[in-house]
């Protein structure tokens, strides 16, 4: 039943059916037609899905997302970033990197990170003289950090869904996404030694006090969101309301980007885009109930076994299997439908939830910068108005950096685990 399932799911999938409708028609379907279980399950297990205080979270931080980009934050974090870093070689890439894992700490949204700092550091990257396809390529591999760094919703949606502590998960984001960044300069650095070009801007106190002052409004947002959920005084998605109301504020009467009267449309653009997220969360949840019924995790857990039960291999094993999963099909699709599958299997093999979990998301946010279903990707072609294919043979180094960056968490999960023991013990 499970295999058929999937197979009607594929069929409908690369027939052009959105996501959502293919996975909740071939629950029905399988539904009706391979057991005797009643229609009203699949409403029944739909609504259980929505039912769930943690899934308030996700249009919480999409919203407050939408506020930072069009409230004037990107501006003043820009700013800081080139006083930090505009100094070492190659300086506005650095700047590139710098900004992308500070918004990240902010919107959680790879897609929102492409759109409003990577289209105004990819034109000032080409006003200093950076190749066009270079600074693309860098934004473009800067803006899945906002999939890795808390408060990422991908992460949120994985937590969730593997029963997995939200806050515990996007802490253990947070060091990943550094490292991942950390190696970004090393090879911006380089490359633009190689090649002589970046301007550097000479480091000034003065001008650093400055850029600091500006946007500590901005970055207070991460420190309210996140430390009252880490020290536990609020959950994440007290957190996240707590946020959008400071966002409110802030780009209101701080910096005046916003007016009231922007409000509402902000909130029924947001409203469509997070009904496209929590749809297929709601779809896949009948398809989890019969992958359960079925026996399916189990059966892949012995097949996963029956690999190797050397727990490096089989991460490999996933981590290639992940990989083409992501290219191929929605991440937020792909979470629901396979934690719930995978994850009986890897615990299996000494492999604990919490690394999983950020595991799986960092796999899957490929597929947010490759073809061909690469959201961002398409985002950065809308922005800059290169060839695709272009933009992708740029990305090729960076991919690689980002593929070596998963080995070595895989060789290493004490980098993820560690600071979690560390805060929570």
């Amino acid at each position: 039943m499970s295999w058929v399932l999937i197979a009607i799911f594929l069929i409908l999938m690369f027939l052009g059916v959105p996501i959502a409708v293919s996975l909740g028609a071939a629950s029905v379907i399988a539904m009706v037609t391979m057991t005797e279980l009643p229609l009203s399950m699949a409403a029944q297990s739909m609504f259980t899905a929505m039912n769930s205080f943690i899934m308030v979270a996700v249009p919480l931080f999409i919203l407050c997302g939408s506020l930072m980009d069009e409230g004037g934050i990107a501006d003043r974090i820009y700013d800081l970033s080139e006083a930090l870093v505009g100094w070492i070689y190659g300086g506005l890439g650095h700047v590139s990197v710098v900004v992308n894992m500070l918004f990240a700490g902010m919107s959680g949204s790879s897609v929102a990170a492409i759109a409003s700092i990577g289209k105004m550091s990819i034109n000032a990257l080409e006003k200093k003289g950076y190749p066009k396809d270079y600074a693309t390529a860098i934004n473009l591999s800067g803006s899945m950090l906002a999939s890795v760094i808390p408060p990422s919703i991908l992460m949120i949606n994985a937590a969730a869904t593997g029963n997995v502590s939200i806050g515990q998960a996007l802490l253990a984001g947070f060091i990943p996404g550094l490292i991942i960044g950390f190696i970004f300069m090393i090879y911006n650095y380089f490359f633009c030694k190689k090649h002589d070009i970046g301007d550097r801007t000479p480091f000034e106190y003065p001008k650093l006090g400055r850029a600091f002052k500006r946007a500590i409004p901005a970055l207070l947002t991460p420190v309210i969101l996140l430390g009252g959920v880490y020290t536990g005084i609020y959950t994440p998605t007290e957190g996240a309301a707590i946020a959008v109301v400071y966002t409110c504020f802030i780009s209101i009467y701080v910096f005046k980007n916003l007016k009231w009267r922007d409000i509402p449309r902000i909130v029924v653009k947001n409203a469509r885009s997070t009904g496209t997220i929590l749809f297929v969360a709601i779809a896949a949840k009948p398809a989890s109930v019969l992958f359960e019924i079925d026996g399916l995790p189990t059966r892949v857990a012995e097949m996963i076994a029956g690999i190797s039960d050397n727990r490096i291999v089989i991460l490999l094993v996933l981590y290639a299997f992940l990989i083409v999963v992501g290219m191929f099909m929605d991440a937020t699709a792909a979470i629901f439908i396979l934690v719930p599958i995978l994850l009986p299997a890897v615990q299996a093999v000494g492999v604990s939830p919490l690394f999983f979990v950020v595991f799986l998301v960092i796999t899957l946010s490929f597929g947010l910068i490759t073809p061909p279903v690469g959201v961002c990707l398409y985002a950065a072609e809308n922005v800059t108005g290169l060839p695709l294919e272009r933009i992708i043979k740029a990305s090729v180094p960076w991919i690689i950096l980002i593929a070596v960056s998963l080995v070595i968490f895989i060789l290493f999960p004490q980098i993820i685990e560690y600071p979690v023991a560390l805060v929570f013990g």
